[in-house]
């Protein structure tokens, strides 16, 4: 197991690199200039872009970007007011030695930044994942047990809508009937902004179910689908047609036999779906205005918040990856029979 582990783990060096250096390209193919975006005066002088281009280290080639971006250096001075002169000055260590820069609009350490919206993309996503994996393993034994019935038909179509529905389509039309037209759930943020003191579970949740919905429709099809086969797998095993033959009854055999083995498998997602429920509130949390991790990328995307966009591909990528290494160890711990090599 645990040499099994190390060798995930040098596995996942290289692609985390990877990731971070398509990124970095693409980042820096984007059109928009970020000195524009944060250059006060309406009418900079080409002297004042360039320096500001300068200190920001832009005018380097795209590989010294990046490698300045990964081990650090020492002529970070970005002049923030346009008057000439850096404001922040002092040696980036660089991403290798636990800095990963500073956020040109907040004018804070990037992971400050973003450490302040990691918890609401959490209970965001948390909460996405519990409701996403109950309905959907109820749906998918619901869909087995009653095997081509008209249960399981309708169960089938919900998946296949669930997986067809695009999420952003979906929110807005959820805000539109729900926000607007019944005036029953609020449509934005993820408190009510005119209550002082601690936040109330009740508001906590009505601010919380639209997202949630929204983003665990896709859990919920993927899910119930997989189930179901699995356990319809499974009742074809040899040791099911000898429980029923030794005249088991019928709860015996599915829940302690066949739902219990179908379920090794889904289990194994909760890791992946980790990455995916993230890389789905980046646009769920801008239908909602949801103060998390993926309206921050949105917003650092739309200023070309270079070091922030930088920060924030780290932090989701190295969720991804752990989230798939707990998905191969998680396997092991549920089915004895497997073993790693």
């Amino acid at each position: 197991m645990i040499k099994y582990f190390l060798r995930r783990l040098l596995q996942a060096i290289p692609t985390f690199f990877g990731v971070t250096i398509l990124s970095f390209l693409i980042m820096l193919s984007a059109p928009g200039d970020p000195v524009a975006m944060i250059t006060f005066s309406p009418n900079p002088s080409p002297e004042a872009i360039a320096s500001q281009r300068r200190q920001l280290g832009l005018d380097k080639p795209p590989l010294l970007q990046y490698l300045y971006w990964l081990i650090g250096n020492d002529w970070t001075q970005i002049d923030i007011d346009g008057d000439g002169e850096g404001d922040k000055r002092g040696e980036r260590r660089g991403f290798l030695r636990g800095d990963l820069g500073q956020s040109i609009q907040h004018e804070r350490p990037v992971m400050e930044v973003i450490l302040r919206r990691v918890p609401a993309t959490l209970r965001l996503g948390v909460s996405a994942l519990v409701v996403g994996y109950s309905i959907g393993v109820t749906l998918g034994v619901l869909a087995a047990v009653f095997h081509r019935t008209w249960i399981d038909q309708i169960i089938r179509v919900i998946s296949v809508i669930g997986n067809a529905v695009p999420n952003f389509w979906l929110g807005l039309l959820l805000i539109i009937i729900f926000g607007v037209q019944l005036d029953l759930l609020p449509i934005s943020g993820m408190r009510n902004i005119t209550q002082r003191g601690p936040q109330s579970l009740g508001d906590a949740l009505r601010h919380m179910i639209l997202p949630v919905s929204v983003l665990s429709l896709n859990t919920i099809a993927f899910i119930s689908r997989f189930t179901r086969t699995q356990i319809l797998e499974v009742l074809q095993q040899d040791y099911v047609r000898t429980a029923y033959a030794k005249g088991l009854h019928t709860k015996v055999i599915w829940f302690r036999h066949a739902l219990r083995n179908g379920l090794l498998p889904v289990a194994t997602f909760l890791g992946p779906s980790i990455g995916t429920l993230l890389a789905g509130a980046v646009i769920i949390e801008q239908v909602f205005q949801w103060p998390g991790m993926g309206k921050l990328i949105i917003d650092a995307v739309f200023i070309r918040n270079y070091p922030l966009v930088m920060g924030s591909v780290v932090i989701a990528s190295v969720m991804y990856i752990t989230g798939v290494m707990l998905s191969d160890i998680m396997y092991v711990i549920l089915d004895p029979r497997i073993r790693l090599e």
